[in-house]
């Protein structure tokens, strides 16, 4: 599969030449509606994760393309194909086959609302949590690290790659991090993921995974 990472949240997976578009949202500035796409995933329904003006471009481009989200935003689309899953289902869309984790968004403080939030595992081999750190409960060669978020500390960050230890991991949700910050960061969790064997890589181009 070839994986593409986007700014802040949002990544692609191809495979057989078909697409798996994740967290297209507002803050994904350099993302571009492709052609081939067969299904969106959406973890929850903030606008950094999940934009209308997004999801129209893909569609528009791929009519027949599937968004797949939890009930909180499935419910806020009327016109495009939707398919609204929950945590503990699985799914099956063309080259992909989807599992989903969690179900609620880490706390941001307590006087907010916890949105709905689903992780997604594709294809058994590349696992992203979403707005969350919830454990898939097994092996993960590549994660999705979120790395910058006014819901997390880096520490949890830290323990949440020691706890999964894939073989490979790169940053995302990171649109809030300046130049410095990403080196900051970077440097914190590429020295954690050295001592347990994994690969830890800023994605600047597509990679085969």
């Amino acid at each position: 599969m070839q994986l593409t990472k986007y700014e802040h949240a949002c990544f692609t997976v191809e495979k057989d030449d078909k697409l798996l578009v994740v967290d297209p949202g507002e803050w994904s500035s350099d993302f571009i509606a492709p052609a081939g796409v067969v299904a969106i995933v959406v973890t929850h329904n903030h606008g950094d994760h999940f934009d209308h003006e997004q999801l129209e471009a893909i569609i528009n481009e791929n009519p027949n393309a599937i968004i797949v989200a939890p009930e909180t935003v499935t419910s806020e689309i009327e016109v495009f194909n939707t398919e609204t899953v929950d945590a503990g289902d699985t799914l099956d869309i063309g080259p992909f086959h989807l599992e989903f984790f969690g179900g609620k968004h880490a706390v941001i403080h307590s006087s907010l609302p916890i949105a709905t939030n689903v992780g997604v595992m594709v294809n058994d081999l590349l696992y992203y949590p979403g707005d969350s750190f919830t454990l898939p409960g097994r092996a993960v060669d590549t994660l999705a690290l979120p790395v910058s978020a006014p819901w997390l500390k880096i520490s949890e960050t830290i323990d949440f790659l020691s706890q999964i230890r894939p073989r490979l991991a790169f940053p995302t949700h990171d649109a809030i991090l300046s130049d410095i910050g990403k080196e900051l960061v970077d440097g914190r969790l590429g020295d954690t993921a050295g001592k347990q064997g994994t690969t830890y890589q800023r994605l600047t181009e597509s990679i085969l995974i």
